[in-house]
């Protein structure tokens, strides 16, 4: 089926309120692609710019940091915090790393002449002690976060779990996949404990359309773009039709990945169908359906 069929059949139920389930998958489909084109929420602006004051620090400092604080999150300089409206608490010790030191290196005149423009090299000249703070050493301003989904998926995380042993994929909760929500392996999920029930849930979902359509061939003939749309997609559809409420969190997701409305019309028929299956799960079981589905959708992302 065409983007182009998939996106008419989303327009023709538009006026009336979803009666079906493929209706329900349609019409939530609409609603992120509309969200998707609105461009970036407030809470992502927000979040993005936050998120550009902090440095990438080298291998060689993530280690120094995990080594002397291994419950570090998020960690700055102390004037970075301050700009952030956050101050360093009384008696806090700083996580000490190595900052380069950059200098200026003089060309000889001669070569100066060869090229104006570049006259003058900055090279690192060698390395000092520089101190970090963790976030959780502060105090101030609430930090921009990208919006939560919330309300009660009920059993449906119970229903989830279940369906995936009976496709043999394991399912384990694992601290050390931090700061990652959920993580999919392909035969093996694992999901970070302490989530409240509705990121688990959504979290369990996205990882599971990961299991189902990135794996084997697929995964290599698309991009990490693409799978992340189409697996954020899937969990913002099965949220939505259980009773959860994600406002933009979905779309800003997927927009982090840069992905955006024309990516996910194009996977509309693989999303569509990966809900399904996963809607089928939820639904009180009755012998053979979902697994049925699930044939049926291995059969689309091989």
């Amino acid at each position: 089926m065409s983007s182009t069929a998939n996106t008419s059949t989303i327009a023709a139920i538009d006026s009336k309120k979803p009666n079906t389930k493929q209706e329900l998958i349609a019409a939530n489909i609409k609603l992120l692609i509309e969200q998707l084109e609105a461009g970036k929420s407030d809470a992502l602006t927000n979040y993005l710019t936050a998120m550009s004051r902090f440095h990438n620090y080298s291998f060689g400092n993530v280690l120094e940091i995990a080594r002397q604080m291994p419950t570090a999150t998020r960690v700055a300089g102390f004037w970075t915090w301050k700009n952030l409206g956050r101050s360093v608490k009384a008696g806090q010790k700083g996580i000490r790393i190595l900052a380069p030191i950059v200098g200026v290196r003089r060309k000889k005149d001669e070569e100066a002449e060869k090229d104006i423009t570049k006259q003058n090299t900055r090279v690192v000249l060698g390395f000092r002690n520089a101190y970090v703070f963790d976030v959780s050493q502060t105090d101030g301003v609430d930090l921009p976060e990208l919006r939560e989904v919330t309300g009660d998926p009920g059993e449906n995380i119970d229903r989830l779990a279940a369906f995936l042993k009976a496709q043999g994929i394991q399912l384990v909760y694992n601290e050390k996949i931090a700061p990652a929500l959920g993580m999919s392996y392909g035969g093996r999920i694992a999901i970070l404990p302490g989530q409240s029930k509705a990121e688990e849930f959504s979290t369990l979902v996205h990882e599971t359309a990961h299991e189902l359509l990135h794996k084997a061939e697929r995964r290599t003939a698309t991009t990490k773009t693409v799978r992340e749309t189409e697996a954020e997609a899937v969990a913002f559809v099965v949220g939505k039709a259980v009773g959860l409420v994600a406002g933009t969190a979905s779309a800003d997701y997927i927009q982090l990945y840069h992905g955006n409305a024309s990516l996910l019309a194009e996977s509309l028929e693989v999303i569509q169908q990966t809900a399904s299956v996963i809607l089928a799960a939820l639904e009180p079981p009755i012998v053979g359906e979902a697994a049925a589905e699930a044939a049926e959708l291995a059969e689309v992302a091989a």
